[in-house]
C-alpha cells in the first residue's frame, strides 16, 4: 500500500528515483526462515516495509509486521544495514524507481498467529536457511543469504 507521503512525493517527482527507508525482518526458527511471496512480483521476500515520516525503526517495523502477518516479533534485533549498489534499486511495475535503504532486524519467536490479509502478500512460507528459493526479491537476497553468517557471529553486518 502506498502511503500518503510517497504519494504526495510521487506528485512532486513523478517516476523518478527516491530513497526508500525502509525496515525489515528475518524470521528465523529451527534453521528455518519464514518467507513470503510478494503479489506484485510474485518473489520471496522478507517481511517489512518503508518508513513514514516521524516513525522510528522499530515503530516501522512492528507496523509492517502487523500489517503483512498479524503477528508482533519478540526480541528483534538488528541483523545489518544494507544501502547502496545496484541490488537496493527497484522499480515498481507502475514505474515509480527507489533506492532502498534497508534496516534489517531478525527474531527467532513472536505474538500471535500468522493471518494475512494483506493484499502485498500472497502466501507465507518456511524455508530451510541452506536451502532459499531460487526466486528471491533482488532487495533481499543479501540479507537472506547473509543468515548463516549472522547466526555464527551475532554481528550487525553494514554496507
Amino acid at each position: 500500500m502506498i502511503s500518503k507521503y510517497v504519494k504526495t512525493m510521487r506528485e512532486k517527482i513523478g517516476h523518478n528515483p527516491m530513497f526508500m527507508p525502509t525496515a525489515g525482518l528475518i524470521i528465523c526458527k529451527d534453521n528455518k526462515v519464514l518467507l513470503q511471496k510478494r503479489a506484485d512480483c510474485e518473489e520471496w521476500a522478507m517481511h517489512g516495509g518503508g518508513m513514514e515520516p516521524g516513525e522510528m525503526l522499530l515503530e516501522t517495523l512492528k507496523r509492517e509486521i502487523n500489517e503483512e502477518l498479524n503477528i508482533e516479533p519478540i526480541n528483534p534485533e538488528l541483523f545489518g544495514i544494507f544501502s547502496g549498489g545496484e541490488n537496493l534499486y527497484h522499480e515498481y511495475p507502475n514505474g515509480d524507481k527507489v533506492f532502498v535503504i534497508n534496516h534489517v532486524f531478525i527474531c527467532e519467536d513472536y505474538k500471535g498467529t500468522i493471518n494475512f490479509n494483506d493484499k502485498e502478500v500472497l502466501e507465507s512460507k518456511w524455508f530451510p536457511i541452506n536451502e532459499l528459493p531460487d526466486n528471491l526479491f533482488h532487495v533481499d537476497r543479501e540479507p537472506l543469504e547473509s543468515i548463516e553468517k549472522f547466526l555464527k557471529t551475532r554481528k550487525p553486518i553494514i554496507q
